[in-house]
């Protein structure tokens, strides 16, 4: 999947947790595997997160019913603890999250370079869903 589409796409959600949890679900791999779906019949059975600038993740994300599945995965290129993530996914796309603390609540907004495959606002529905999937389980889980 590469991507010669020079359009950037930008979701974002404000979650009701402190930086310090937001970061921690964010980046831990068990925490991964309970948020890491865009819907309910997928999931993601694997996580590995070595979240430092040099580091690498990969999280296997499969449907339920076992008819597909991928791994999603990169290297680290910046990490600012509580502040910033950004990554190069296995394909060369880019990608940038910023956290912003707000009090008892966190800006979560995350910056990708979407692939030529698939339309961009399925793209954009797509990762929206794993942000507030991972919202959810932010809020749920304090």
């Amino acid at each position: 999947m590469q991507t010669s589409n020079k359009t950037t796409v930008t979701v974002e959600a404000t979650v009701n947790a402190p930086v310090s949890k937001v970061w921690e679900f964010w980046g831990g791999p068990a925490h991964i595997m309970q948020w890491c779906a865009a819907s309910e019949d997928w999931h993601a059975p694997r996580a590995e997160n070595d979240l430092r600038e040099g580091g690498k993740f990969s999280t296997h994300m499969a449907a339920k019913d076992g008819s597909f599945s991928f791994d999603f995965g990169g290297e680290y290129t910046e990490v600012i603890n509580n502040e910033k993530i950004a990554y190069t996914m296995s394909d060369g796309r880019q990608v940038e999250v910023i956290f912003t603390a707000q009090g008892d609540t966190t800006k979560v907004v995350e910056t990708f370079d979407p692939e030529d495959t698939n339309p961009i606002e399925m793209q954009r529905d797509g990762w929206q869903a794993i942000l507030d999937n991972f919202k959810k389980y932010a809020e749920t889980n304090k």
